[in-house]
């Protein structure tokens, strides 16, 4: 029996969703152990992400990284990739984006400084990025190790450079000098103020509507372009690869240089979006949040994008939910969000089998 018998929808929405109710099952039965009503609990979540337009607004907030790394993620997988690298490459980008914001904000206005934080985010990242790309490439290092051990030599550079060289004088805190204003981001709700559009006081700011178009690049690079054909074919089946001429190690190296710098574009939202100035563990998780973010997103632009906006929902309603009912503690929120990745991730295909069987069946008949 042919796998394209199979309707697309089924591998896209159908097992995803069924995944994730399960995944919500558990987590309700979690809260039933510890004698609280998983109803009241779930419906004290959604409210917290979407019942109300500043919840909507930290949602997606907290989706715009998500959207980064997730897609960071997604470009590396295509080529056979395994970036485990996100939270490194995140945290370096965003160091880029704070080098250029102390160093231009006396003097130049927001509009000389965007664009230049943009591209430092996306060297940094890059950057970062390219010496487990080479090792892997020319050298035969696995990436998931490399990527790794990246990951924590990029937190003790951010502690060495920020404690010795960037920190504020002054200050006892491990953070730099607040920027100037033309060094912020402007965020979303003061933009739509003034047109009538109401969306709530929060800090989603316009990283998001980049991180939207990082959306459609990807798309466009990844499905319409001669290089993303190599890379989906290297990803696919590497000997062919070679065998077709493709120069595999050049593929290699410029997908990992994609994906550090679509990573470092955190850096943007959370140091010029949020934060306004550089500081530590700004990151929290989001590299490694991606990988499941593009793991339930089919490692498509679409679905990264209502992956993110669902582990944004349950960032913001997670917090909600702690804070209506107390003996549902953050770390519980915390097993609830790795529960949606255990059945998103490490058993996306328990249901797999018996569905397509059951679509086969069906289109035999």
């Amino acid at each position: 029996m042919s796998q394209a018998k199979v309707p697309t929808w089924v591998n896209i929405a159908l097992i995803p969703i069924l995944n994730i109710l399960l995944a919500f099952l558990v987590s309700g039965l979690v809260i039933l152990a510890i004698g609280e009503n998983p109803i009241e609990a779930a419906g004290y979540l959604i409210y917290g992400a979407l019942g109300y337009n500043e919840g909507i607004g930290y949602t997606l907030y907290y989706a715009t990284n998500l959207i980064f790394t997730g897609l960071a993620v997604s470009v590396a997988f295509k080529g056979g990739l395994f970036n485990i690298g996100g939270e490194g490459q995140a945290y370096i980008g965003g160091l880029g984006v704070g080098l250029i914001c102390l160093s231009l904000d006396h003097t130049m206005p927001f509009y000389v400084i965007a664009p230049l934080a943009v591209i430092g985010a996306a060297v940094f990242g890059a950057a970062w990025a390219y010496i487990p790309a080479y090792l892997q490439a020319r050298r035969g290092s696995h990436i998931v190790i490399t990527t790794i051990m990246f990951n924590f030599i990029a937190s003790s550079l951010m502690v060495y450079l920020i404690v010795n060289w960037l920190k504020e004088d002054g200050r006892m805190a491990p953070n730099s000098r607040t920027f100037e204003e033309s060094a912020w981001l402007p965020y979303l709700h003061e933009i739509l103020s003034p047109l009538g559009i109401d969306i709530g006081d929060s800090p989603l700011n316009l990283a998001f509507i980049w991180a939207l178009l990082c959306c459609v690049f990807v798309w466009g690079l990844i499905w319409h372009t001669r290089w993303g054909y190599q890379l989906r074919t290297l990803g696919t089946n590497p000997t062919a690869a070679r065998y077709a001429g493709i120069d595999t190690a050049k593929v290699t190296i410029w997908a990992m240089l994609i994906s550090g710098g679509l990573a470092g574009f955190v850096g943007l939202n959370e140091i010029m979006g949020v934060n306004h100035n550089l500081l530590l563990n700004f990151t929290a998780g989001y590299g490694f949040a991606g990988i499941a973010v593009a793991l339930m997103g089919r490692n498509h632009p679409i679905g990264i994008i209502l992956a993110a906006i669902l582990f944004g929902a349950l960032y913001q309603g997670g917090a909600e939910l702690a804070f209506e009912i107390p003996t549902i503690t953050p770390e519980i929120v915390v097993v609830i969000q790795g529960l949606v990745i255990l059945f998103s991730g490490a058993l996306e295909h328990m249901f797999k089998d018996r569905i397509e069987g059951f679509f086969i069946r069906r289109a035999v008949a």
